[in-house]
């Protein structure tokens, strides 16, 4: 096992060292589990075997975060960067460590509550993209445009599964350690550990000492107790106080795509039992899906949803938006008497809920309501509220005569600010003349 680590290690030292003008920089995608874990370390080993002299490649360690991520994980891995990029820094290295986040108009909440987007599934997968890829898609981007090239490393292994084994040998170059990325111009595709069975990730992991200082302990640990019984476990450990831990997988604790989140299950019915709110939730938002009543006849672009049996399948309902936000401030505020500095929602996404709300010509609810209720005390968006109110009770005595111009200019207004609040004015021109002229087409309709 030794040989083989040792023979990556001296292939990532051959790959840096490749004689290269601009200087591509190393793109690692760090997730803070296993793979990613074990992939950072050899990286590391590698650089410390090249004289200080050559170390001229820039290493990025790229973390991207949704914002949804399961809370346990979130706090492991902020606590290993922070080692990393001191670390680094301490030892000489050229690494440095960069967050991501989806904007504002691609988190999670202000899809589903605010737009009413339903939860993502096997056939609606719109997550992924929106909150994981175009983050980091951006920043790659950035260091092509300044570079020329990128070079993106990442953690996939083929024997993870069958469909990672098929992915690997669909995109790679026989006979080359690099391959073309298959969305991304002028960016390439390394994959150091891709032969690495899971015994030996762990092996790394547990028998090598964290080059940045970090206790690998912990992540065993959360592993371990994140383990459901169908898991594979792995027969190579390296001491007896290691316990069997299995391959689990951490994402989003709110995500429905899969049937059931078996690692978030494992933890409550462990040591993580405060998480049992979000797992509630998560469940819930499950069952609340496909319901007829939580949704509405057509979709945010107008086109029918309602199937020949006469179920609604479009966006959900203001109603169920308005009940899922309360639902999401209870668990919160439940997480909060365990873990005071937890937000499952930030201030940020409730006014831009808030916003496109009233983008959606949707009064009868308020985000700052449904919060003084919950938290039983005054939310600071309530001047705004009471200011937009003014504004609206303004704005109909004017177009008293008129009311149709009252829903025109109250859309526009309302468009005008959602695009200035999400920091998203392409589009601001073509969206106000489809409104207008979908005002002027209804007040033809009425003449004749």
């Amino acid at each position: 096992m030794y040989k083989r680590i040792n023979y990556i290690i001296s292939e990532l030292k051959d790959q840096y060292l490749i004689n290269d003008d601009s200087l591509r920089p190393w793109i690692i995608g760090f997730s803070g589990g296993k793979d990613s874990t074990a992939l950072l370390q050899l990286v590391w080993l590698a650089l410390k075997n090249i004289p200080h002299e050559l170390r001229k490649r820039k290493i990025y360690v790229v973390c991207n975060n949704t914002l949804v991520e399961n809370p346990v994980v979130t706090d492991h891995v902020s606590g290993v960067l922070s080692q990393i990029q001191q670390a680094a820094v301490e030892q000489g290295l050229p690494i440095e460590v960069q967050k991501t986040i989806p904007r504002l108009e691609d988190t999670f909440w202000v899809n589903i509550i605010g737009r009413g987007y339903p939860v993502p599934n096997n056939t609606f997968r719109w997550c992924t993209d929106k909150m994981k890829i175009k983050p980091t898609s951006r920043f790659i981007i950035d260091q092509v445009a300044e570079n020329g090239e990128a070079i993106i490393l990442i953690g996939t292994r083929s024997s993870e599964s069958a469909t990672r084994a098929k992915s690997i040998k669909k995109h790679e170059i026989r006979g080359k350690r690099l391959s073309k990325h298959p969305q991304l111009h002028n960016t390439y595709v390394y994959s150091p550990i891709k032969d690495l069975m899971l015994e030996e990730v762990w092996y790394i992991i547990n028998a090598l000492t964290s080059p940045w200082g970090s206790d690998n302990s912990k992540l065993f640990q959360i592993y371990a107790e994140a383990s459901a019984d169908d898991y594979e476990c792995p027969t190579i450990v390296t001491d007896k106080s290691h316990s069997s831990c299995g391959q689990s997988r951490f994402g989003c604790w709110t995500c429905t795509v899969v049937k059931e989140d078996k690692s978030m299950t494992a933890m409550v019915s462990k040591s993580y039992s405060w998480l049992k709110p979000l797992l509630d939730l998560r469940t819930s938002m499950v069952e609340e899906r496909n319901k007829s009543e939580n949704r509405l006849p057509t979709r945010r672009n107008g086109q029918n949803a309602v199937t020949d049996e006469g179920f609604h399948q479009g966006n959900y309902t203001q109603e169920y938006r308005a009940k899922l936000l309360e639902q999401v401030l209870i668990a919160q505020k439940e997480i909060q008497s365990v873990k005071p500095n937890l937000e499952l929602i930030t201030y940020q996404e409730l006014v831009a809920i808030q916003v496109i709300w009233h983008r959606d010509l949707c009064f009868d609810y308020q985000v700052s309501e449904i919060y003084n209720r919950v938290y039983n005390k005054e939310f600071d968006m309530k001047k705004n509220d009471e200011k937009i109110q003014k504004e609206i009770a303004l704005l109909k005595s004017v177009c008293e005569d008129q009311p149709s111009d009252f829903d025109l200019i109250q859309e526009l207004l309302i468009m005008q600010k959602n695009k200035a609040l999400l920091n998203r004015k392409r589009g601001l021109k073509d969206d106000m003349e489809r409104v207008i002229e979908k005002y002027l087409k209804i007040e033809s309709e009425n003449v004749y």
